[in-house]
């Protein structure tokens, strides 16, 4: 597999903040696009023997370049909410007469303003990265491989499936190690533990914040607390319920999906169970999928559609809306069957009429359909229209 071409647009002429999980290739990323020589310093505060030195005294990076015949002109600092001191001599060197530009990676941007950081007051520009895409993928794109092992770049390149396990069990340890106990995340680490199966268990279901607190043995409010670190941490985000007013009461808790389908079988400890096509599983798998796409698509390439699902109380569904000013809304239902009778989405494409919307079904049938104001289109193709993306 050659060099993947990531979809994440990094500023050439600008100094840029990328966010992402672990793993998700922020550091290879960064390399390839700045190749190591006298015009790039990097930092490497995943380095104990740096990141102390920094920790201790951040002033030294300011010395050191000062120190330099020939001024960088980029420095790269990988994980730099390990040490936000230097987010201070960052801005100083960016104003500098030498207009030094800096490339910062880091999980969690909430962590730096917490610490009272201003992410360099609008001089920097943020950007993401994620798990590979099916863009990304192109032709290494395996629907069974990713539903079972997901998409970050590590498991990609392993084959064994014994390497891909315990992968993905060292990551959720790294995790807890070093994003939840050395950044002191939460006072007591063992209900927060208990609380990580338990939510990947629930993962793209309408959350009871209350029942999830009993299971769990903790607060309602710890519950919701430990939600905002996952998603602080970059570890998955919120999908809301739509808010237009419809005749059906609907349901109105929010919706939590794991940032990679890997990751999420990790912590519900079910790496060794292999999902098959045709069960229920495999579906749920299939529509976290293509909702994680989706969000990070919207993301890359800038659509800024606010993402959504309805559920009324008699049980109508709509797996993802997706909502922009002065657009046509779009309803999207998603199936992972490779046959689909239109006939069985009269109520849908009825309510995507009487919104005045645009309606998807997305699934892996190979046969398209257009019925009234709703396509029915393989997924990929879908949402490479919607997200107007060239075809690869």
């Amino acid at each position: 597999m050659g060099m993947i071409q990531r979809l994440a647009k990094l500023p050439k002429n600008n100094s840029f903040f990328l966010f992402g999980a672990r793993a998700t290739g922020k550091t290879s990323l960064l390399r390839s696009l700045f190749p190591e020589g006298p015009n790039v310093l990097y930092i490497d505060l995943l380095n104990e023997d740096l990141y102390q030195r920094y920790l201790v005294s951040p002033q030294l990076l300011k010395n050191e370049v000062d120190a330099m015949k020939t001024k960088p002109e980029w420095i790269v600092i990988d994980e730099v909410q390990r040490v936000p001191k230097l987010l201070n001599i960052a801005h100083q060197l960016i104003e500098s007469k030498d207009k030094i530009k800096f490339a910062l990676t880091g999980s969690s941007s909430r962590r730096l303003k917490q610490k009272g950081v201003n992410l360099l007051a609008g001089r920097a520009w943020l950007r993401s990265l994620y798990p590979l895409t099916y863009v990304e993928l192109n032709k290494n794109f395996n629907l069974k491989d990713i539903l079972n092992w997901g998409s970050l770049p590590k498991i990609i390149t392993l084959k064994d499936p014994k390497d891909r396990a315990d992968f993905l069990k060292a990551y959720s340890t790294t995790y807890i190690k070093t994003e939840i106990q050395e950044e002191q995340w939460v006072r007591k680490l063992e209900p927060f533990l208990k609380f990580l199966p338990i939510a990947a268990q629930m993962n793209g279901k309408p959350l009871n914040f209350s029942s999830l607190a009993r299971e769990a043995g903790v607060e309602v409010s710890s519950i919701r607390a430990y939600y905002e670190i996952l998603e602080d941490t970059l570890l998955g985000f919120h999908l809301e319920s739509y808010h237009k007013s419809v005749r059906k009461q609907q349901r109105v808790a929010p919706k939590f999906y794991f940032f990679d389908l890997g990751v999420k079988k990790s912590l519900q400890k079910i790496l060794d169970i292999t999902l098959s096509p045709k069960t229920s599983e495999w579906g749920m798998a299939f529509e976290h999928l293509v909702i994680s796409e989706v969000f990070r698509l919207n993301e890359y390439t800038n659509s800024n559609y606010k993402l959504s699902y309805l559920q009324t109380k008699d049980d109508f569904e709509i797996d993802l809306i997706l909502e922009k000013p002065q657009k046509k809304t779009i309803f999207i239902e998603i199936k992972s069957t490779d046959k689909i009778h239109a006939t069985g989405f009269t109520r849908f494409s009825n309510f995507v009429k009487e919104q005045k919307g645009k309606g998807y079904v997305l699934s892996n049938d190979p046969i398209k359909l257009k019925e009234s104001s709703t396509q029915f289109l393989p997924w990929q193709e879908g949402l490479s229209e919607i997200f107007d993306l060239k075809s690869s």
